[in-house]
């Protein structure tokens, strides 16, 4: 069975205890042997961490230490998958730009805060995204982000800009592929909170994100 470890933490406002305990189990039920641990302990450990499939942070902003930093980025190099979504992975240790650079983008801002915005999927044969609606709407935060342009984009938005108006109609990616070494990476912007994860769209991407860097999910 393919093994997950799911790291949670940081700021209480992305809900990490809760919005993990909604989804381990659906990973489990899914095919994946979940761990959660509520430190960044033993990350550093890098024998530890290729003995996973997948490893998913939900550690919005925080600092972590360089040898757990440099264990992650060399097991996904080597192979190990990284998934998740939203704040948790996209806004996770903002001084380590090696971490960015593995994540393939950092979230910046999210103007007019929550709102209803479009998210649109391009790449509607992708395992992470078939059979969703091509088009769904969302309330939610509109992440604006420092994107990696390597990144395979599924899904994008075009943003709002409520409170930054030069903004408006800028093509934002929401969620994307990418790889790192032999490591699959999957990301959704999605998911603030247990409010975005009643909305089912939300909740499929950040899923089939961790699934796909398992490679439980095929290409």
């Amino acid at each position: 069975m393919a093994r997950c470890l799911i790291f949670r933490g940081g700021w209480d406002g992305h809900q990490p205890v809760e919005t993990v305990d909604l989804i381990a189990p659906r990973l489990g039920d899914a095919g994946l042997e979940v761990d959660v641990q509520d430190s960044l302990d033993g990350l550093d450990d890098e024998q530890k961490l290729r003995s996973y499939n997948v490893i998913v942070p939900m550690w919005t902003m925080g600092k972590i230490p360089g040898e757990a930093s440099a264990a992650i980025t060399s097991a996904v190099t080597a192979g190990v998958g990284l998934g998740g979504w939203h704040g948790g992975m996209g806004d996770a240790f903002r001084e380590d730009t090696g971490y960015q650079f593995l994540v393939g983008g950092q979230f910046v801002a999210h103007p007019g805060d929550i709102i209803d915005y479009a998210v649109e999927v391009t790449d509607v044969d992708h395992a992470i995204t078939r059979g969703l609606p091509p088009r769904f709407e969302v309330r939610s935060e509109q992440y604006y982000m420092h994107v990696d342009p390597f990144n395979h984009v599924l899904a994008e938005t075009s943003v709002v800009g409520p409170g930054a108006e030069w903004l408006k109609g800028v093509r934002m990616p929401v969620a994307w592929t990418r790889r790192h070494g032999e490591g699959r990476i999957a990301y959704s912007a999605l998911g603030h909170n247990m409010d975005d994860f009643s909305q089912e769209p939300c909740l499929m991407m950040a899923m089939r994100c961790i699934l796909w860097a398992a490679r439980v999910l095929d290409e």
